[in-house]
């Protein structure tokens, strides 16, 4: 364990000071999610909106006014400086590109969950089985992300969000064909394809709008949130209205994968020439890494960002069938997991902004493992009769969650290589964690031919959540 874990952080002046000119920088170059993002999959717009606002400039290892890549301790080089440039000259090109980009992060998970039934039939697949047609991508979605910063710092960001949307959408389209493995192999390119757009994306946004990073995470997150909402509403009737079954519906969205790709080749075109546009301006540490994967405090938060992670992809997973399971439409199903999706959106501005006036996120963790366990204990007691309400205390309390564990990684770090290096660790562990969460969930239910089982079990990752989210809401810096 680290010496400085048991170390009380500064007074809030200098904590803020801190955060802002420098483990800010971190966050913008993983990703998690909220969405989990919405996610399951909304991302935090308080957590970064509020961090890099107030200090993507003047990094560490560079001049005033150069944004610093934390990962990489890197700054641009002139010819890097030039192709900004240029693409910052075409400010509605670019901010279409990345609206589109974003609507994309969270479709192709949230569009499988109301067919999920539909798609087990169809296969004759056991709950067990059907439960990795959500627990693939997910688990890419923590491998993805090992490999993104590198595949961004080699080919550029926009040529691997480019490449990143048409695996997408080859990874929908491989989906349909009528095999097990192409369902399961679809899922894999899936979840690789939204993990590196999960890691690329806000640090491009804090890249090229320094001075507007606050409002463009805004609106990348709002997008974020409004592909996964539309796409879980509109599962079931696209169904109906396409004639096709399950497919034509999961189909479609390949269709906004692509119209996003044709949106983003401009930005690749203007860029083009750019790897290697980066120079070394500080020499990276030998120790952080080690002293963060060895640290009791970093793997606390870690596991705190794991196990909200599970309860949201359990619900991703499985809260439709749960409701048409106990009686509900499916068409109603959907519609209420939209629901959630879109809820979420409370939790994820409030709680970071309360966490970042605090010195103790305490009484936060408390909130939302409370406001979850509530929902959770609902979907046991009258899951069909209080579908609204469970759906609603859920949601916020997933966004709150999801945004409270991104803040823990600015506030238990002192600087931005070790927010990076713990962004990267909390998100890759966390989302190999949640992968197994639907997969248990799924198994369980087949077993014993009932939901109460799988759903007792969430409690209690609930009940550990909140002990180790304790823990890592302690004053206290890795």
């Amino acid at each position: 364990m680290s010496g400085t874990d048991t170390h009380d952080a500064p007074d809030a002046e200098t904590r803020g000071a801190r955060e802002t000119h420098g483990a800010a920088e971190a966050l913008g170059t993983h990703e998690d999610a909220g969405i989990r993002g919405a996610y399951g999959g909304t991302e935090t717009p308080g957590t970064r909106a509020g961090t890099a606002a107030s200090g993507t400039r003047a990094g560490r290892g560079g001049p005033a006014g150069t944004l610093i890549d934390a990962e990489a301790d890197v700054c641009p080089s002139p010819a890097g400086t030039a192709a900004r440039r240029a693409l910052l000259a075409h400010p509605v090109l670019l901010l279409v590109g990345i609206v589109l980009a974003s609507l994309n992060m969270r479709v192709a998970l949230a569009a499988v969950a109301p067919l999920v039934g539909e798609i087990a039939g169809h296969f004759g697949l056991s709950s067990t089985a059907s439960s990795l047609v959500t627990s693939v991508p997910v688990l890419f979605l923590g491998l993805g992300a090992l490999v993104a910063p590198w595949l961004g710092r080699r080919f550029g960001a926009e040529r691997t969000i480019l490449a990143a949307l048409l695996l997408l959408a080859g990874g929908i389209l491989l989906r349909l064909l009528p095999s097990v493995a192409a369902l399961y192999g679809g899922g894999v390119l899936v979840g690789t394809a939204i993990a590196l757009l999960n890691v690329l994306m806000p640090g491009l946004i804090k890249r090229d709008f320094p001075d507007r990073a606050a409002a463009m995470t805004s609106v990348y997150t709002g997008a974020m949130i409004a592909g996964a909402t539309v796409a879980a509403a509109a599962a079931v009737p696209l169904e109906e209205a396409l004639g096709g079954g399950w497919q034509g519906s999961l189909g479609f969205w390949s269709l906004l994968a692509l119209v996003a790709a044709v949106a983003w080749l401009p930005q690749v075109l203007i860029a083009r020439g750019r790897t290697g546009h980066e120079v070394r301006t500080a020499p990276a540490s030998d120790t952080a890494p080690v002293r963060v994967w060895r640290s009791a405090l970093a793997w606390q938060v870690t596991l705190f960002m794991g196990l909200q992670s599970l309860w949201s992809y359990v619900l991703i997973a499985w809260m439709p069938t749960i409701f048409t399971d106990h009686g509900m439409s499916r068409s109603e199903a959907g519609v209420v997991f939209a629901f959630n999706n879109l809820i979420q959106v409370a939790g994820a501005f409030a709680v970071p902004l309360l966490a970042g006036r605090r010195r103790s996120q305490r009484p936060l963790v408390v909130l939302v493992t409370s406001l979850v366990a509530a929902g959770y204990a609902g979907l046991l007691i009258a899951p069909a009769e209080g579908a609204w309400l469970w759906s609603a205390v859920l949601g916020v309390g997933q966004g709150g969650a999801l945004g409270l564990a991104l803040t823990l990684i600015v506030l238990r770090t002192g600087d931005a290589p070790t927010a990076a290096r713990l962004s990267g660790m909390a998100q890759t562990v966390g989302y190999l964690m949640a992968a197994a969460g639907p997969l248990t969930a799924g198994a369980l239910h087949q077993a014993t031919g009932s939901w109460a089982l799988p759903i007792s079990l969430v409690l209690g990752v609930c009940a550990a959540a909140a002990g180790v989210g304790l823990l890592a809401a302690r004053d206290r810096t890795v």
